[in-house]
């Protein structure tokens, strides 16, 4: 028998596959289209488990589907700008260009050694110039069309680095990398209109019905449509302390308006902003405010703190009833008209306050089954029921005296009903180097002037340094230096690059027809579009997708294409896990460090007792990683892809263990050996019913049509774990057929055929590997599915889960009532749950008949 070396098998296919061109994708209307794409990755020089999982899981559905007869689109490309370039340019001493080209090299190596089916031919990266010239020309569409504008804008800023940090980057108040305390500040800032299609982005959802719920529900939420009403309230008196003589306030809870006790007001509402000019106290509290930063989560969790304007407001309802007027440290600018009435009986956050500077707290809702005595002191009543303490209004239920609440309100003039959105206009200014140049000049005279379409793009500048903090686009002694094109007099490139949100917004378009002089074509759009399959982390459940859907439908706005949803389906993949381990010293430990014992975890070397911790998400400064490239060298690509795609659903966590990747490659050995065993197959033979005449190879017909419809129908609903456990039953099917007297070897060897197709969207190797030595004509992975026979499909057995404390790890056909005995027997004799045991023997197997086999170990 040849023995199976899995790196000389994979290099051999991989190299025919290039060599033929098996997976490039054409325009053509002899098939229907499919497009497949997995997130790109941002190129860090290594693929980790996470990149190995995705990417074969799109890769399942894009062998699959264009052996369904599809003209598939699979392609691959790099999120190549970002701060992380810039952070290895700080400790390296590298260019973040030089380092970026040579992570995009190491990491497409790798992944061409997974056996992907991508057309690299459309490969791209979006930190080259021929990419990112199409964004600068469409930000300048959007510019031109009123989707893109420059306002003054709250940022959080890191006074070391001198940079603006999104929320994300910034820790317990403090910059993520210099440990400084971020503070507020208004800077000019560039945005894209996304809330023009707010209430659009907002509807479409319900129709992204090939979404998961949750994060159909993400999307929502971030949106966040509220009604309720914006009520005027008028300032009492005339001190003269400020020109303004209204403070307006959006509410959704205009029900409680007889319960407010105060007006809060933005630290940076323009109110606030004229009474500080004289007045230092206040001056100092709008400073400490700044500290905040501008993250809701953060100002949520800190104790709220005001200061008394010495300001009243005339209650709109209560006739010679006045609220104070405070600056509060929890009320956001970009909320609302940055002006709140505060309920404390009705909100958390109001009461907290209120709490702290002894201001009234006033129920005006009670549960049902409470007296109008019921009372608030610590916990706000934020839950159904009637009002009461609220004039006419008392006695309605909360959803009626809302409306009631709304009519009064207008009946008097005080205010009106009104719409809003959680959803903010899109900031795309970074001041940061390696990202996108905004293609915008500054002129004295002329203001923010485009720059003119034929000298785009505007390109970075290599000569940099990053001795220093901040931006280095400032300090360049020459690159920001122009000429107005309008006026001709000296003006000032816009030194601010893009959010890199920015490139990952449109790359799918690119990747329709990558060589168009206008980033894409129409025509290419027209045909590949949306995207059929989108598969990446739920990480990305809102912005990256959020910002897509913006995008698509402002290049359609400005006349790039005729779409509004740029993915019709979308599949959000788990984590893949490991367990922790740490030293006595509590420094963490890489999993090649450990090994198990009959007393527990030791340390390799020196036999030291560890402490073994959880099994959470593969991360770095945790050590619990495991590296791809070791895998696929060890075991075989073909293997880590079984593995990830056979422990559990996509969508849920993987949790990575040797002796399940050992499992997996024990499966792949067995297929090898009846690989070996398998003939050329020169005859037309087939497993048709006509043609049948033995019990065996009526058996082994059933087995193989049954895996055929089983992992056609789970393909499609993303069952493939399910699948694996299909191609096990078949195996076994396809070893007990070869062991039996009656083997004819022509029909083992079509058997073995029909398997490799099944098998070539699982692992495409050694598929290829068999579908070549029976005699298959051209490619397995250019060879059309096959189609099950009904005739073959009629049966008297049952598939019955087979669980592993509680876990479903496998499923085997059963005769219908199959005694129990038997049932055991053949559940534990599976080669795919023999690696859960561990090669122990369980402590009881309980037998549901025609359900459920359960095996506690």
């Amino acid at each position: 028998m040849t023995k199976f070396t899995p790196s000389e098998l994979e290099t051999k296919w991989q190299h025919i596959w290039e060599e033929q061109g098996a997976f490039a994708s054409t325009l053509s209307t002899d098939q229907p289209k499919y497009y497949v794409l997995e997130m790109f990755p941002y190129p860090s020089g290594r693929i980790h488990m996470g990149h190995v999982r995705n990417y074969a899981l799109g890769d399942v559905v894009a062998r699959f589907k264009r052996a369904k007869g599809f003209n598939v689109l699979h392609p691959m490309g790099w999120d190549a700008f970002g701060l992380p370039a810039e952070n290895a340019a700080i400790e390296r001493g590298v260019h973040p260009g030089k380092w970026t080209i040579q992570n995009i090299a190491a990491m497409r190596a790798q992944l061409k050694t997974m056996g992907l089916s991508y057309d690299w031919a459309r490969e791209i990266a979006t930190c080259t110039p021929d990419y990112y010239k199409h964004e600068q020309k469409m930000f300048l569409e959007f510019l031109e069309a009123g989707l893109a504008y420059r306002k003054e804008s709250w940022v959080n800023w890191d006074p070391v680095e001198n940079t603006v940090l999104a929320n994300e980057q910034v820790v317990d108040g403090r910059g993520w990398r210099s440990g400084a305390l971020v503070e507020r500040r208004q800077l000019s800032q560039w945005f894209l209109a996304i809330s023009e299609f707010a209430d659009n982005l907002l509807t479409a959802i319900e129709g992204l019905d090939r979404w998961p719920d949750k994060v159909r529900l993400m999307q929502n939420n971030w949106i966040g449509r509220s009604e309720g009403a914006e009520l005027r309230f008028a300032l009492s008196g005339d001190d003269n302390q400020t020109k303004a003589r209204d403070i307006t306030v959006f509410t959704t809870r205009p029900d409680t308006l007889y319960g407010a006790s105060f007006i809060a007001l933005s630290p940076q509402h323009p109110m606030a902003t004229e009474l500080a000019m004289n007045n230092p106290k206040l001056q100092g509290f709008i400073a400490e405010c700044a500290q905040l930063g501008t993250s809701e989560a953060v100002i949520e969790k800190a104790e709220k703190k005001g200061f008394n304007t010495g300001l009243f407001v005339d209650h709109p309802l209560i006739e010679g009833h006045k609220l104070p007027v405070y600056i509060a440290n929890f009320v956001l600018m970009d909320y609302g008209s940055g002006a709140v009435f505060g309920c404390p009986a009705h909100d958390q956050r109001d009461l907290d306050f209120a709490n702290a500077y002894s201001l009234p707290v006033i129920p005006v809702v009670r549960p049902r089954d409470a007296g109008d005595d019921f009372r608030v002191t610590t916990e706000a009543y934020t839950g159904p029921g009637l009002l009461f303490n609220s004039g006419e209004w008392s006695g309605l239920d909360v959803e009626k005296a809302k409306a009631a609440a709304i009519d009064k309100i207008e009946q008097l003039n005080a205010g009106n009903r009104k719409v809003t959105f959680r959803l903010r206009d899109w900031g795309v200014s970074r001041q940061r180097y390696w990202g996108c140049p905004i293609p915008i000049i500054h002129c004295q005279a002329c203001g923010a002037v485009p720059v003119p379409e034929d000298q785009l793009p505007v390109t970075l500048p290599e000569d940099v340094e990053f001795d220093n903090p901040g931006n280095p686009l400032d300090r360049h002694p020459s690159w920001a230096d122009v000429h107005c094109p309008y006026c001709g007099q000296p003006a000032r490139r816009e030194t601010d690059t893009f959010d890199t949100f920015f490139e990952s917004s449109w790359y799918f378009l690119r990747y329709t027809d990558p060589t168009s002089d206008n980033g894409f074509s129409r025509e290419a759009a027209n045909y590949w579009m949306p995207v059929d399959q989108y598969i990446g982390g739920v990480e990305h459940a809102v912005l990256h997708l959020l910002y897509s859907r913006f995008f698509t439908r402002a290049l359609s706005k400005v006349g790039y294409l005729e779409l509004d949803e740029p993915f019709a389906g979308l599949m959000t993949q788990g984590m893949v896990c490991h367990q922790s381990f740490k030293d006595k010293k509590g420094s963490w430990l890489f999993p090649d460090e450990v090994e198990k014992q009959a007393s527990g975890w030791v340390l390799k070397e020196t036999g030291e007792e560890i402490t073994a911790g959880r099994v959470e998400k593969m991360s770095k400064s945790k050590r619990n990683v495991v590296d791809p490239e070791h895998i696929i060298q060890t075991y075989g690509a073909d293997t880590a892809r079984l593995f990830m795609l056979s422990d559990s659903p996509p969508e849920r966590d993987l949790e990575w263990t040797e002796s399940g990747v050992e499992g997996a490659h024990r499966f792949i050995q067995k297929i090898w050996k009846l690989t070996q065993q398998a003939k050329n197959c020169t005859s037309d033979v087939t497993l048709s019913p006509d043609k049948v005449t033995r019990p065996e190879e009526e058996a082994l017909a059933r087995s193989l049509h049954k895996a055929i419809e089983d992992i056609s129908t789970d393909i499609e609903r993303f069952a493939f774990n399910r699948c694996v456990a299909h191609l096990h039953i078949l195996v076994n099917a396809l070893g007990d057929y070869r062991a039996s007297e009656a083997v004819n070897e022509d029909i083992f060897a079509h058997a073995m055929q029909q398997f490799s197709v099944l098998l070539s969207v699982f692992s495409p190797h050694i598929a290829e590997e068999i579908w070549s030595r029976t005699g298959g004509e051209g490619l397995v992975c250019c060879t059309s599915w096959p189609e099950a026979d009904p005739h073959w499909l009629k049966s008297d057995t049952i598939e019955v889960a087979i669980q592993v404390n509680g876990k479903v790890r496998a499923r085997i056909d059963l005769p219908a009532d199959c005694p129990a005995a038997e049932a055991e027997e053949k559940a534990l004799a599976l080669d795919s749950l023999q690696r859960y045991l561990e090669g122990k023997p369980p402590k009881r197997v309980i037998v549901v008949p025609n359900r459920i086999i359960n095996v506690v170990c």
